[in-house]
């Protein structure tokens, strides 16, 4: 964990950042994810609810990174764009030989059938022990493609787009979720 949050519900401490406060609470309240929690720390917890209920327990709840994870610094996020820009480079560079170089195409062709990686920096890891110039052609390809995109990208109508989808998505379920009302004729026929 990158931040030193967390909090106990139902014994009255709180360290936030390395405060401590302490207060008396009557009830206990849960927080958690299903998206952050593993399966075995949601039993655990509400097995520890399920306790509580009769009788006081001294069973703990811990929330780590309570009201979520919007610190996060999208290092995965830029994992991921990484990744991508090699997969972009790759598929150019394999367009490239096609028809420039037909038995380099060949040969990187059968190697990017071999050695599918999800992963760009393994995959150039290991094209690099065995065709250093390919490697070096692919990680030159990579970044001139990110600089296209930088210069075309819009970040405003990106986060246009992305609003426009939730909506679009909040809107179809709305809809699925919603009993229309029958017209008591034609049900009796």
């Amino acid at each position: 964990m990158a931040y030193a949050r967390s909090m106990v519900i139902g014994s009255g401490a709180l360290n936030i950042s390395g405060v401590n406060k302490r207060w008396s609470l009557s009830r206990t309240l849960f927080m958690g994810s299903s998206f952050v929690d593993t399966q075995q720390d949601l039993h655990r917890s509400f097995r520890c609810l399920r306790k509580r209920r009769g009788r006081r327990s001294s069973c703990l709840v811990v929330v780590n990174e309570l009201a979520g994870q919007y610190e996060d610094a999208f290092e995965d996020v830029d994992k991921q764009l990484v990744h991508y820009f090699t997969y972009k480079a790759v598929r150019t560079v394999l367009y490239q030989l096609y028809e420039m170089n037909p038995p380099n195409y060949t040969w990187l062709y059968n190697f990017v059938g071999t050695n599918q990686s999800s992963d760009g920096t393994l995959f150039l890891r290991t094209l690099a022990k065995e065709r250093q110039d390919l490697a070096e052609r692919i990680m030159v390809t990579r970044l001139h493609l990110y600089g296209q995109w930088i210069k075309k990208c819009d970040h405003g109508r990106m986060y246009q787009k992305i609003s426009d989808e939730n909506l679009e998505l909040m809107r179809e379920r709305l809809i699925e979720t919603i009993v229309w009302p029958t017209d008591d004729a034609t049900t009796e026929n």
